[in-house]
């Protein structure tokens, strides 16, 4: 095999490397932070689109209470993103003050 042909192989490994394995990798670990980082009281949404708050933690499984008693068993794997708690809003999005007094200007339009 010519020396060509062999760095051809050795590029197009590497490319599939890149393009395949490294970020199947990142999502798996990025999969067992999530079911190590799973905690009582968190908001979760299943693989299923079911949302709920996390009211017991076993091996496997995990207890989601979906409604007022209301309480599904679902396995640890099937947890597919813990939501965020809501947090104050930034004072950017809030509503400007309607007290402005400054006149408006025209722009000839």
């Amino acid at each position: 095999m010519s020396a060509p042909g062999l760095l051809l192989i050795v590029v197009a490994f590497g490319f599939l490397y890149f393009i395949l394995v490294r970020p199947q990798k990142r999502r798996q670990l990025e999969s067992q932070r999530l079911m190590s980082s799973l905690a009582v009281g968190d908001e979760v949404v299943t693989a299923g689109g079911v949302y709920g708050r996390i009211t017991e933690l076993a091996d496997d499984a995990v207890l989601v209470e979906i409604a007022p008693q209301v309480t599904v068993k679902v396995a640890r794997r099937a947890i597919g993103a813990v939501i965020p708690p809501a947090g104050p809003e930034d004072e950017d999005d809030a509503p400007a003050d309607e007290t402005d007094d400054s006149p408006a200007v025209d722009n000839g339009g």
